[in-house]
């Protein structure tokens, strides 16, 4: 039996949820935006995405209102996390956890701490010292010990190192 190709009649959130960014290549660029990127051409050069599925997968996030679309030079566009986006960041941060658990023997690429104190968050996103999950734009990532060497040509990848908070704007170069 074929699976269905959507969800429309499930009575289900995670269905519902599947519907709007259960893509590989969604989640991947949800993943990027968190880390800041905002621009279609540093998304299209970090992924490796086909033009085609990245300039579809940001319509539907922007239909879906998890990405916002802004002009930043006429006839350019960035996309920035919504609040409806930036709710995401448990999802995302659960699969990050659940990869380092089970798909990381290097260890995590990344690595997340609480700003306000410093602290690394606990897999499930718990600041220990704290005693609360901070939002995404209160978390700081920096790279981990399984990040490999990093790619003199890929700008992305050499920002990606420096670290910074979440969802703010990753300044290439």
């Amino acid at each position: 039996m074929a699976l269905k190709s959507d969800y429309a009649n499930q009575e289900c959130s995670i269905a519902r949820t599947l519907e709007v960014v259960g893509e590989r290549w969604t989640l991947l660029i949800l993943r990027d935006c968190f880390f800041g990127l905002r621009r279609f051409t540093d998304l299209h050069r970090h992924l490796g995405i086909p033009k085609a599925v990245l300039t579809v997968r940001l319509d539907r996030l922007t239909a879906a209102h998890i990405l916002d679309r802004h002009e930043y030079r006429p006839g350019r566009h960035e996309y920035r996390l919504t609040q409806k986006g930036l709710d995401l960041w448990p999802a995302l941060h659960a699969l990050d956890a659940w990869g380092n658990r089970n798909l990381a023997p290097n260890g995590p690429r990344t690595l997340f701490r609480h700003a306000a104190c410093g602290n690394p968050l606990e897999p499930s996103g718990f600041c220990g010292h704290c005693r609360r999950v901070p939002g995404a734009p209160e978390i700081e990532f920096q790279p981990g010990p399984g990040r490999g060497p990093a790619d003199p040509d890929d700008p992305v990848e050499q920002a990606l190192r420096r670290g910074h908070r979440l969802s703010e704007p990753l300044v290439l170069g």
